[in-house]
C-alpha cells in the first residue's frame, strides 16, 4: 500500500534529494513538499515541473512551518511526516540567529504539536537532526549518548529541537525517530557549504578560503546514502525505532585542508589557490560519527566512498552552472572575529 509522505523542507538541499529519491523508487507513493523557499531552497529542486501533471504524485505547499493551520491541514493527510525545515549554516547564525531559533525550534513545535494532534493517522514522526549538536568529539567516535555541547547557535537550536522532539515521545509517546546525519554532500547544496563552495571557486579560477589553520574535521557522507538509510526508517517497524535517535554517518572524519586539497586535485588546480582566514566562531574541531547502532539495526553501511561521492558532485556543478551562478553573491558571509576583526567567511 502507497503512503502518503508529508516532507518539510522538501525545497533545500538534504529535503530535495530526499523527494527525488522517494518519487523515483515508489511510483505508489504520494509526497506533499512544505517549503518556505528561503535562499537555500528552490522548486528547480524538486524532481517534476510543478505546471505539468505528475498524476497528484507530488504536491508542493509555499508556506511556513510556523503556520500551524496550513500544517494542521497537510499534516491531516499523511501517513508518515519527515521533518528537514531548519535554518542550517553555522557561519551565518552567527549574526542572524533569531531566524534560526524561530525556524529550528518553533517551527519543530508546530510540527511536533500536528502530528500529536493526528497520532491516530501519522504513523511515526521522523525528525531529522544534526551531528552538530554533540559539539567537539569528546573520544574517537561519537555514539548517540554523546553529550550534547552545542557551540554555535545553529548548533543550540538545533539541539533544542532535538530534545523538544524526544519529549513528545517521553510524555505522549508519539512515534518519533530522530535522526543525526553528518555532513552531508552532493548535488544541489547551497554555495554557502564548504564543498559547494570550493568546487565553484575552481571552477571560476578564484582563492578558495579556508577556516584557521584547516585542521577542523568532519564526517562527510554523500547525501544519496542519507535517503538510503531515511528509507529504512520508513518500512521499519515503529516500535521498534520509536523514540529513539540514530546516527547517519561513514565513521571517517578528514580536515577540511584536506578535502580542499582533494577538490583542487581532482579539478586539476594548484593548490596555491588555497587561501586561510580565521577560525570561525564556535567552531567544531573534530566529528566523527559511531554507525555502529544503525549498522547493527539495519546492516546499514554507506555505499558511496569519498572519492567518487567527490567525483558526482564536481561533476554535477561543472554540468549545472546556471543552478548555482544565481548564488555567487552569498558565498561569503561577513562576521566578526574573536580578536574583533572582520572576516569573509
Amino acid at each position: 500500500m502507497g503512503k502518503t509522505v508529508l516532507i518539510t523542507g522538501g525545497a533545500g538541499f538534504m529535503g530535495s534529494n530526499f523527494v527525488s529519491y522517494l518519487y523515483n523508487k515508489y511510483p505508489d507513493y504520494k509526497i506533499i513538499v512544505l517549503d518556505a523557499l528561503t535562499y537555500a531552497g528552490s522548486i528547480d529542486n524538486l524532481p517534476v515541473n510543478l505546471n505539468e501533471a505528475n498524476g497528484g504524485r507530488l504536491v508542493f505547499w509555499y508556506g511556513n512551518v510556523r503556520n500551524a493551520e496550513l500544517v494542521d491541514t497537510l499534516m491531516s493527510q499523511a501517513d508518515v511526516v519527515v521533518h528537514f525545515a531548519a535554518e542550517t549554516h553555522v557561519t551565518r547564525s552567527i549574526y542572524d540567529n533569531f531566524l534560526f531559533f524561530e525556524t529550528d525550534v518553533l517551527g519543530t513545535q508546530t510540527i511536533a504539536n500536528a502530528s500529536l494532534k493526528y497520532r491516530d493517522r501519522v504513523e511515526r514522526f521522523i525528525h531529522i537532526s544534526s551531528s552538530e549538536v554533540y559539539g567537539t568529539a569528546l573520544g574517537e567516535r561519537m555514539a548517540e549518548d554523546h553529550p550534547l555541547l552545542p557551540l554555535s547557535p545553529y548548533a543550540s537550536a538545533k539541539a533544542g529541537a532535538d530534545r523538544l522532539v524526544y519529549s513528545y515521545w517521553a510524555t505522549y509517546e508519539l512515534p518519533v525517530i530522530i535522526l543525526r546525519p553528518f555532513n552531508n554532500f552532493g548535488p544541489r547544496q547551497h554555495l554557502e557549504k564548504a564543498i559547494p563552495r570550493f568546487i565553484t571557486s575552481c571552477i571560476l579560477d578564484e582563492p578558495i578560503r579556508v577556516h584557521g589553520d584547516g585542521s577542523a574535521a568532519r564526517d562527510y557522507i554523500f547525501v544519496g546514502d542519507l535517503c538510503r538509510a531515511l528509507d529504512l526508517f520508513l518500512q521499519a517497524d515503529p516500535g521498534q525505532v520509536a523514540g529513539q535517535v540514530f546516527n547517519v554517518a561513514t565513521g571517517e572524519h578528514r580536515s577540511i585542508l584536506s578535502i580542499a586539497r582533494d577538490i583542487v586535485r581532482l579539478m586539476g588546480k594548484d593548490e596555491s589557490i588555497i587561501t586561510f582566514v580565521g577560525d570561525r566562531p564556535g567552531q567544531v574541531f573534530r566529528h566523527t560519527g559511531d554507525i555502529a547502532k544503525l549498522q547493527g539495526r539495519f546492516g546499514w553501511q554507506p555505499q558511496v566512498g569519498w572519492q567518487d561521492g567527490l567525483q558526482q558532485t564536481i561533476q554535477w556543478y561543472e554540468q549545472n552552472r546556471p543552478w548555482w551562478e544565481k548564488q555567487l553573491w552569498m558565498r561569503a558571509v561577513p562576521i566578526i572575529t574573536k580578536s574583533g576583526k572582520r572576516e569573509l567567511h
